[in-house]
């Protein structure tokens, strides 16, 4: 998307922004990121100050509030200390970018290593981007279905 000022409104922003592309690599070099385990690269990536959101529950070890860039990276370390690894899935089946948000939506899947039970559901991730790094992060998903899972 290339964000074009009106005819005739002065602007102090240059007449194109090219915005959706830098949107679309910096959410594809998070997700890979993400998917390697690679921290550093998350923090990296994650801006100073996230605003984050994932809905608090207090059963399930890995959702917390978090607002710093290691405290966001730290996230997906937790989830694969608390999970059994090679049941881990996840499919974005859609991937939407306007200006400097990313919405993707798609399914996921794991095993609880505490209790051995299974969660299951769709999910959508809301991500801003600006100067390169996620300013946002809201994750919304079956969290009954994790909260189940993580109960013994």
């Amino acid at each position: 998307m290339t964000v074009t000022p009106p005819t005739g409104t002065p602007s102090s922003a240059p007449a194109e922004i090219p915005t959706a592309d830098a949107t679309r690599a910096v959410v594809q070099e998070f997700l890979a990121a993400r998917l390697a385990g690679d921290t550093a690269r998350m923090v990296e990536l994650f801006a100073d100050e996230v605003d984050w959101l994932l809905a608090e529950n207090p059963v399930v070890p890995w959702i917390r509030p978090r607002s710093t860039a290691a405290e966001c990276a730290a996230q997906a370390g937790e989830l694969a200390a608390h999970t059994v690894t090679e049941d881990a899935r996840a499919s974005v089946d859609t991937f939407l970018v306007d200006g400097t948000d990313a919405v993707l939506m798609g399914h996921l899947s794991g095993t609880v290593r505490s209790t051995g039970k299974p969660f299951e559901g769709p999910f959508a991730l809301h991500l801003t981007v600006e100067g390169g790094r996620v300013t946002r992060h809201h994750l919304y998903e079956n969290s009954l279905a994790i909260a189940e899972a993580c109960t013994p």
